[in-house]
């Protein structure tokens, strides 16, 4: 049984929820608490997320986990080069009983939708995900239905294998409020999951938390306070990518805004009413990192990587006071 909802009244409120999810998570994810937290921040945000990791470093548990700490309705989509977008969205079937045809949802209609390997689609199913990320509807043969509340991709990607793949149109990966890396664990983390391997098979994860409780924390945003001087920050930091001699295309002006509302919901979930730089800071890489492009000769070259790239302009983009 999930726990009772409970109305939030403060940013502490807000704080207790994520410690209980991340908690809750965390008994079959091992040492990826920030990667859990930068998840649940992009549900509050309202924003989609993306993982790339190698097969086997519990991307697909990971979005498991955190459906049924919510308990929210949780599909996982496999993404095959013969996927059609009806798989996907739906499609309209005739009823011999009442001689009409009645719509039949298709899988994307969930709360948490795990789109595995997302780049072994062809472009046109591809395509089919694009309404439904930014609108949170779905149009078929000209009928318009809403997606559950809330609403939220986490698509994989593998970045080792090219073959049977196809490239994400950029206007595709701008959807995704973050991209996170999911490195292997550390030795000591190993060992741990090797030690709590019957209890992670076990599935011991229960429901702490609902899913109105994530649509309560997401109105709280607009009262979280942003200082002027974080709002420069974070404008700097995005001009400083756009003038990046190894880079071929910087950042929008919607990265700026996914910036900033990540910044927010971060600050939330440490029991705050206002962003600090270290929010911004925080945000910064899974924000950006998918939305920035290295110049072809600098790729080639393997010298430096959007990640590091981020790390130089955040170190050189001075750090504000700011004042509330």
């Amino acid at each position: 049984m999930a726990e009772a909802s409970v109305a939030l009244r403060s940013f502490d409120d807000v704080r207790d929820l994520a410690l209980r999810i991340i908690g809750e998570v965390s008994k079959v994810i091992v040492g990826k608490e920030r990667e859990i937290r930068i998840i649940l921040a992009s549900m509050i945000a309202q924003g989609h997320v993306l993982l790339e990791g190698v097969p086997g470093v519990s991307k697909t548990t990971m979005a498991k986990a955190l459906a049924s700490a919510i308990n929210l309705k949780f599909r996982r989509i496999q993404f095959t080069p013969d996927l059609l977008p009806a798989d996907v969205l739906g499609t309209f079937i005739f009823d011999q009983k009442t001689g009409e045809f009645r719509f039949r949802p298709g899988p994307i209609f969930a709360n948490i939708i795990l789109a595995d390997e997302i780049n072994r689609a062809s472009p046109r199913t591809q395509s089919a995900f694009l309404e439904a990320m930014q609108e949170r509807q779905v149009t078929v043969e000209g009928h318009t239905f809403k997606l559950p509340e809330p609403f939220i991709v986490i698509a994989t990607m593998n970045p080792i294998e090219m073959e049977g793949v196809y490239p994400l149109p950029e206007a595709q990966i701008d959807r995704f409020l973050v991209k996170i890396n999911i490195d292997y664990p550390t030795p000591d983390e190993e060992v741990e999951i090797l030690r709590r391997i019957d209890i992670i098979e076990s599935w011991p994860i229960r429901p702490v938390a609902r899913g109105e409780e994530i649509l309560e924390a997401s109105k709280m945003l607009s009262k979280v306070k942003v200082a002027d001087e974080i709002l420069q920050y974070i404008v700097s930091i995005v001009q400083a990518t756009r003038k990046h001699p190894s880079l071929r295309l910087g950042a929008s002006p919607r990265a700026a805004i996914s910036l900033l509302k990540l910044s927010k919901s971060l600050a939330m979930l440490r029991g705050r009413g206002y962003v600090t730089p270290d929010d911004v800071k925080e945000a910064a890489k899974p924000v950006l990192r998918h939305r920035l492009l290295l110049k072809p000769g600098v790729e080639l070259e393997g010298r430096v990587s959007v990640d590091s790239i981020i790390d130089m302009i955040l170190s050189r983009v001075p750090t504000p006071s700011p004042h509330y």
